[in-house]
């Protein structure tokens, strides 16, 4: 699986894919990640990416023409059918993101392009550009907010996506919908509250439900469905 990220700050993904099991699946080349910033397929002295909005309003919008030498760029390195590409433009307005999708994706392409919107979004006749190309593009969002820009949500989508790739996560049974996001508890059995916290509950024991401690197997199945949300 190959994720190309166009965005206009690709330093921000720096820290969080340089860490943890994004790192790890990198280095394994279970995965690569590819950076495209817009201002590099700018034809002016300035590297100009956004402009006003027609029609007036605040803010700016980011441009057709770096965005289509952008995104054509990368299209004609890539040497795969259309059904194993998937383009997403990440836009509040966009369909939620969830984890069937993540499922789904990771089983269904090869190459994903995430187009990191910004400022008051992306002009959109890119979408057409995009359709005339005879290609899709699926306009996604992460959540019911709004965010200052699409790198974060980019984060997201490769992050879920890429634990359904095999040899990603050590064991199958990690992913959430297998284990239902159930209460977890480790090592101490039985913890008190230090002094010097908050006041109150000083000394109050806190216990690890007895189930779990019990080594029988059903019960604790049937404690871990009872307690949990599949995904």
């Amino acid at each position: 699986m190959t994720f190309h990220i166009i965005s206009i700050f690709p330093e921000a993904f720096e820290s969080y894919f340089s860490a943890s099991l994004i790192k790890k699946a990198r280095k394994k080349k279970l995965i690569k990640i590819k950076f495209y910033n817009p201002r590099d397929f700018t034809k002016d002295k300035h590297k100009k990416i956004d402009d006003r909005p027609y029609g007036g309003g605040a803010g700016m919008v980011l441009k057709i023409e770096p965005l289509t030498r952008t995104l054509g760029s990368i299209l004609s390195k890539l040497k795969i059918k259309n059904s194993k590409l998937k383009i997403i433009l990440l836009s509040p307005s966009g369909k939620q993101f969830n984890q069937k999708m993540a499922r789904d994706f990771a089983k269904k392409y090869n190459d994903i392009v995430l187009i990191c919107g910004h400022y008051e979004g992306i002009d959109e006749r890119i979408k057409k550009v995009i359709e005339n190309w005879k290609l899709k593009i699926e306009n996604l969002s992460v959540g019911p907010y709004i965010l200052s820009g699409g790198e974060v949500a980019a984060m997201t989508i490769v992050d879920a996506v890429s634990r359904h790739i095999p040899g990603v996560l050590g064991k199958i049974e990690s992913l959430e919908e297998k284990k239902g996001s159930y209460p977890v508890y480790t090592r101490p059995e039985i913890f008190s509250v230090e002094g010097g916290s908050a006041s109150g509950g000083k000394g109050k024991k806190y216990r690890v439900p007895k189930v779990l401690l019990s080594g029988n197997h059903k019960q604790i199945s049937n404690w871990r469905l009872k307690h949990g949300k599949i995904i």
